[in-house]
């Protein structure tokens, strides 16, 4: 199944024609919503464990709407290690970021913090 974001605002994104109000990570196949971090602004390796499962060319990492949230350096090595791309952007603009590497055939894995 391919997941498209219809939109987003702060606290809530429309995938596929569902809104959802909590974050959220989709990957290829299916979507793990009201994703919670051992941390609620920092993003370590283990808040990631089911997208490392996963074969992907890329992970977008949407930071919250002011981009708050942190990205552990740990979380880079691992991906860049896996021959994976990371890219980090306040969720306003992850999103459609998303959405042109899925258009261009990708296999991406997002992971969205919707409010800060």
């Amino acid at each position: 199944m391919e997941f498209k974001i219809e939109e987003y605002g702060f606290g809530y994104i429309v995938v596929n024609g569902v809104t959802y109000s909590r974050d959220l990570i989709i990957l290829p196949e299916r979507l793990i919503t009201n994703w919670w971090r051992k941390e609620g602004h920092r993003i370590e390796l283990s808040d990631l464990a089911e997208v490392l499962e996963v074969d992907v060319d890329y992970v977008v990492i949407g930071t919250g709407y002011s981009g708050r949230v942190e990205v552990s350096r740990e979380v880079l090595e691992v991906f860049k290690k896996k021959n994976v791309e990371v890219v980090v952007e306040d969720t306003r603009n992850a999103w459609r970021r998303y959405n042109e590497l899925v258009e261009k055939g990708f296999r991406v894995c997002g992971a969205f913090h919707l409010t800060c």
